[in-house]
């Protein structure tokens, strides 16, 4: 009887550590955080990024890419970004796709500009700046040129 009762014991620990292991990821991912706004902006290429990916502003995270399509239209990506409320970006705010270095990931960097306004839940950000191909920079300084590395 001792033996089923260490047993229940054992399986109750396990079970309580598996609950706190999911509320201890749960809280780390920010999958329960519905506190902030979206905004959207378009790029031609969005190297590395996904959803899940930071939204940094000086370097702190301020936010996630919640969603990522392609425009059958102009063929764009269109990139939705979640933000914290605190975060109140001026219009003319630009946004970066930005590698942490040669080897590193890559994250969408803020540049918040000088206007009064701000951006309101579902605005477009219209000024960006695309991933670098690095492979294509390499190719460029072998070969010179566009024209030599396609050839």
């Amino acid at each position: 009887m001792s033996s089923n009762l260490v047993e229940s014991l054992i399986g109750a620990l396990v079970l309580l550590v598996a609950g706190w292991f999911l509320v201890f990821a749960y809280e780390r991912t920010d999958a329960g955080a519905g506190n902030g706004y979206e905004l959207t902006a378009r790029f031609d290429r969005i190297d590395g990024i996904g959803v899940g990916s930071d939204v940094r502003m000086a370097g702190i995270k301020v936010g996630t890419v919640v969603d990522s399509r392609l425009d059958p239209v102009s063929f764009q990506a269109i990139v939705t970004l979640s933000l914290d409320n605190e975060v109140q970006l001026p219009t003319d705010t630009a946004v970066a796709i930005t590698a942490e270095g040669l080897l590193g990931g890559t994250y969408m960097n803020l540049l918040p500009g000088g206007m009064d306004e701000t951006l309101a839940d579902g605005d477009e950000i219209s000024e960006t700046q695309d991933a670098v191909d690095l492979l294509g920079l390499i190719g460029k300084f072998i070969y010179g040129d566009d024209s030599a590395a396609t050839n």
